[in-house]
């Protein structure tokens, strides 16, 4: 099955897993060239429109030729020219109707291609998972998303069609110049490869200074997102002027590569123009010499033959038209450049390696009980760094399990595991007696609910920020899981209710607010299993006792995985399972704990201390 470029999937035999078969990292050159064909009907469309333009301009300068040889030479007033000046009108009109609607075109094109790499990139992070998230800058992904993909608009909107019009204009005017005069045609023929050639040996070098740049720049969007998610902080501890001046220092050097990759590319266009007025000028002495009847510095073998004012002129007219395309080509080189270098970051997002999937994953039955059992569990995040080293425990219906331990324990990961972000290293992970590995993933967190120690609000109304636990939801149903959830209070006394816009992380709602419309999710998933994950954490004592409300009347008929640093999660709990080194060390209830001198007796002597 094949999964994209650089990834291939093949089932081994005897093994229920498709096993990643790397064929080769793909290159940014690689993903711009397999996105071509999701654009190739404007782009077909786009050229086709230029072409036309191009064969208008040939018309044009044909008209114009003849209009001004009758007046110059033939006396002839505006009665006699004038049809041919409503023509040239026409086709004034017509050029500019086709120069629109090749930008609409050229624009689509880009748009296609936009839409569907970010929403590729999208899944394929999604499918990455969160473990994978984690080890990323937040502020380079929003920039890979954002402005890398916007990166690709001159590629696939000026570049590719000005590859296609480079050939094709130019060549429709040799072929109507050479039968009139070929040695002006020879001469756009000889020098019209000087350009293009030029063009590519200053881009090589364009191009290692543009792939520089956009590193730059993804840094510097990274540590500045970083800086305003940390702003309290800084502030907290005084430090917000030195990182001020550190963005200040990050900013002075990417105005430096930004003026650096700024002379290149004016050094390109001088370098361009000069060539073409170059061709253009040899065009222009050739015809002038032979219309004023001069012998040119030519063997006689290739004396040229004697030209027209009208055949001149029109040459004249269309040389500079000839080289226009292969200028274009330069300018739209660097829109090249500029793609190639922020293509380089997605193409290796989309070549990170997607999490072994089964394949043919088994959903869970309606009727699952969700009986959970971990066999000798081990888990590292990288060699050297065990986070789990052989968790045996068990979840039993209805049953409510809290994780208690130091910080680094291993708790999340345990719960990270549970959820399908992370595959055991080694050992097993049972749900009513079957391997979690083979489960259809999608089924399994389906059936889940999860909320994590900082639960996500997006920018919109509340109402829809609680259906994103279920998104076909009724309003009365949005309603009673927020009163179970005991939010339906403070949501119901605000101006607008459950339609209050909130801002992106739930701006304007304390912390306790948002973990009740966290747990509001819950309620409406209506899941068999949750899984909290410090849902206490950071809140005041009135907003904790409202949560601890919600939490006990959610572990009602379910099962529950709690992880908790506070005796008040922790207390009336089935059974505690106390976690240091990635061991399960002791658990019981908390009376049975307590009586026995271990470490969750000695945590509880300390939280008490604190308090």
């Amino acid at each position: 099955m094949d999964l994209g470029p650089g990834l291939l999937y093949t089932p081994p035999r005897g093994i229920p897993f498709l096993t990643p078969v790397v064929r080769h990292p793909m290159s940014a050159r690689d993903l711009l060239k397999a996105q071509k064909s999701l654009a190739a009907r404007w782009l077909g469309l786009t050229v086709a429109l230029g072409l036309g333009g191009g064969v208008l301009i040939i018309l044009q300068a044909w008209l114009l030729a003849h209009v001004i040889d009758a007046v110059v030479f033939a006396g002839a007033g505006l009665t006699a020219v004038a049809p041919w000046l409503w023509p040239l009108l026409g086709i004034f009109l017509l050029r500019a109707g086709i120069s629109w609607a090749g930008e609409q075109t050229a624009f689509r094109a880009a748009g296609a291609v936009k839409l569907a790499l970010r929403d590729r990139v999208v899944r394929h992070m999604q499918a990455l998972g969160p473990a994978w998230l984690a080890g990323q800058r937040s502020g380079a992904l929003s920039e890979d998303l954002t402005r890398g993909i916007d990166g690709l608009q001159d590629y696939y909107a000026r570049f590719l069609p000005a590859m296609s019009l480079t050939m094709l204009i130019p060549l429709a005017i040799l072929l109507v110049v050479m039968p009139l005069d070929w040695l002006s045609g020879l001469v756009m023929l000889f020098t019209a490869p000087l350009i293009p050639f030029f063009m590519i040996l200053i881009g090589q070098s364009v191009e290692s200074v543009n792939q520089r740049q956009w590193k730059q720049l993804a840094r510097m969007g990274a540590h500045f997102l970083d800086v305003i998610q940390g702003l309290t902080t800084l502030k907290l501890f005084n430090a917000s002027r030195r990182e001020a001046a550190v963005i200040a220092r990050i900013s002075d050097d990417y105005r430096h590569s930004t003026m650096q990759v700024l002379r290149l590319a004016f050094l390109t266009s001088a370098v361009l123009e000069f060539f073409s007025t170059l061709g253009i000028a040899i065009v222009a002495v050739f015809i002038g010499f032979r219309l004023y009847h001069l012998d040119l510095p030519v063997p006689d073998m290739l004396t040229p033959p004697q030209v027209s004012f009208f055949a001149g002129f029109f040459v004249l007219l269309l040389a500079p038209e000839f080289y226009l395309p292969l200028r274009s080509l330069g300018t739209h080189y660097h829109g090249r450049m500029e793609a190639i270098a922020a293509a380089e970051r997605l193409a290796a997002i989309l070549d990170t390696p997607l999490p072994e999937r089964p394949s043919a994953p088994a959903p869970l039955p309606p009727d699952a009980r969700f009986a959970v059992q971990f066999e000798d569990v081990h888990f590292r995040y990288e060699a050297g760094r065990e986070a789990l080293a052989g968790v045996s425990l068990r979840i039993a219906p209805r049953e409510r399990i809290a994780l208690v331990g130091p910080s680094g324990a291993g708790k999340t990961t345990l719960a990270s595991l549970l959820l399908g972000f992370v595959r055991p290293t080694r050992g097993r992970i049972l749900v009513d007696g079957q391997d979690l590995n083979h489960l259809d993933l999608d089924d399994w967190r389906r059936r889940l609910a999860w909320v994590p120690q900082s639960p996500r609000l997006f920018a919109g109304s509340i109402r829809d920020n609680i259906r994103l636990g279920q998104p076909d939801a009724d309003d009365a149903a949005v309603r009673a899981a927020a009163e179970r959830a005991f939010a339906a209070e403070f949501i119901e006394a605000l101006p607008n209710g459950y339609d209050t816009e909130v801002g992106e992380r739930g701006a304007g709602l304390s912390g306790g607010q948002i973990q009740r419309i966290a747990l509001a999710r819950a309620f409406l998933r209506d899941a068999r299993l949750v899984v909290l994950d410090e849902a206490t954490a950071s809140l005041d004592p009135a907003s904790e006792a409202a949560v601890q409300r919600a939490v006990d009347a959610l572990a009602v008929g379910r099962s529950m995985l709690v992880i908790a640093h506070r005796l008040a999660t922790v207390r009336d709990a089935d059974r505690i399972l106390v976690i240091d080194g990635g061991r399960v060390v002791e658990q019981g209830d908390h009376a049975t704990l307590t009586a026995r001198d271990g470490p969750y007796r000695r945590m509880v002597r300390l939280l008490e201390a604190a308090a």
